[in-house]
Parts: C-alpha cells; sequence; structure tokens
C-alpha cells in the first residue's frame, strides 16, 4: 500500500483522516446539544434554529465555504480572535477542519434527533418523579438509549467530513501538505496531464474508506442497540 500511493497522496489521505477526526469529535457535543433542544424543548424560534442547523445541508457548499471565510477569514473579528489565541483559520488545516464540521453537522444532528424522538419521554419523566436532575436523567437513562444514534450520527459525519470538497477549498484553498484533503487533490490531480492515475487510485481509497465508515456504522449501532435491550 505504501507503494501503491506516492507521498503527496498518502499526505492527502492522512490530512483527510485528521481533519475528519477533530470535525466529529468537536462537533459531537454541540450535534447532541442541538439534537436534544429541537427534540425536547419547546422554545421562540425553533424552527428558526432548525433551519440554521440543516442549512448546510441545501446551500451550495461554495457558498458556505465563502461564509465561513467572511465570518473567520484573518481580516475579521473572528478571524483575528482566534488568530490571537494561536489558532489561525484561514487557509489552515484547522479551518479544513471547521468547514467539514459544519459540513457534516446536519447529518450528526438528524440522526441524534431521530433517535431521541424515538425514546418514550414517560421514562425521564419516571426518573424525575423519584427526584433525578435533568442531567443526571440525561445521562443515565436517555443517552445509553440514544447512543446507537450518537454513534452512527458520529460515523456518518466522519464520513461527510472525509468527502468534503466546495467548502473547504473556499475557505483555505488547496495547499499541498497544509489544506490538500482527499478530494482537493483528487481534484488537483485531475487539472494535470498524466494525473489520471493517481486520482484514481484515490477514488478507491476514498470508497474504501467511506463503505468501510458506513458498515461500521451499522454494526456498532446493533451491537449498542442489542446491549441497551438487554439480549
Amino acid at each position: 500500500m505504501t507503494d501503491w500511493l506516492g507521498p503527496e497522496e498518502w499526505q492527502a489521505v492522512l490530512l483527510s483522516l485528521k481533519v475528519s477526526f477533530w470535525a466529529t469529535l468537536l462537533s459531537l457535543p454541540l450535534g447532541v446539544f442541538a439534537a436534544y433542544a429541537l427534540a425536547r424543548w419547546q422554545f421562540p424560534g425553533k424552527q428558526l434554529v432548525n433551519g440554521l442547523v440543516h442549512l448546510p445541508l441545501v446551500l451550495p457548499p461554495v457558498v458556505t465555504g465563502y461564509l465561513l471565510l467572511s465570518a473567520f477569514g484573518s481580516t475579521s473579528w473572528l478571524g483575528g480572535l482566534f488568530e490571537s489565541i494561536g489558532l489561525p483559520l484561514a487557509f489552515r488545516w484547522t479551518g479544513a477542519a471547521l468547514a467539514a464540521a459544519v459540513m457534516a453537522f446536519p447529518l450528526m444532528v438528524r440522526a441524534i434527533r431521530l433517535s431521541l424522538e424515538a425514546v418514550d419521554p414517560g421514562l425521564e419523566e419516571a426518573a424525575a418523579t423519584l427526584g433525578a436532575s435533568r442531567l443526571w436523567i440525561f445521562a443515565t437513562v436517555t443517552f445509553p438509549l440514544i447512543l446507537p444514534g450518537v454513534i452512527a450520527g458520529s460515523i456518518l459525519a466522519f464520513a461527510k467530513a472525509m468527502g468534503e470538497f466546495g467548502a473547504t477549498i473556499t475557505f483555505v484553498a488547496n495547499i499541498p501538505g497544509q489544506t490538500q484533503t482527499l478530494p482537493s487533490a483528487v481534484y488537483a490531480f485531475l487539472q494535470v496531464p498524466g494525473g489520471e492515475s493517481a486520482a484514481g487510485r484515490l477514488v478507491i481509497i476514498a470508497i474504501i474508506i467511506a463503505m468501510g465508515a458506513l458498515i461500521l456504522s451499522e454494526v456498532m449501532a446493533r451491537r449498542v442497540a442489542k446491549r441497551v435491550a438487554g439480549t
């Protein structure tokens, strides 16, 4: 495998895995919170929040990338704030992780929200009558029941982050070794004569990773569901 892929191709694959891992990890707490709020709470502007959460699914990725560049670019207030704490985003791999997280966030929230809506609220109400706090109820009753959805949502978000292209290339460009993820590398190889073979190898790797993530999501979700059911 190491001989099959060249150094630049390996850089793109490893960077994509790094970006996708951090994108999924950092967005998971917010994803669980957003899913819980949309599934359980009633508050003014709920539909607006729901629309904003799912907006990256319907917006062209390039538009999302432009919005990220406007909000987190080095000349913006937020971008300057992150740079002042040593975490620059524009044209850095950290920015690629942010773009991937934003694009994958709706898939994660939707999977977790569906799991929450399948949980019988009576179980939570029964725990509340015994004097348990909301946080304790969520940790001991709700979260174990929605764990299959959390796992499925996380792995789907990881797979989506691996394939993110439009928002990433708009926000952080396509710099080899820094921001050139696997999809960006495929695009770059296709722009030069004779690059089709390298692009084809990366496409095969992308298919293997995506299928592996989907199969792993299904297997883990079923195992956790069986454990929760006690079978």
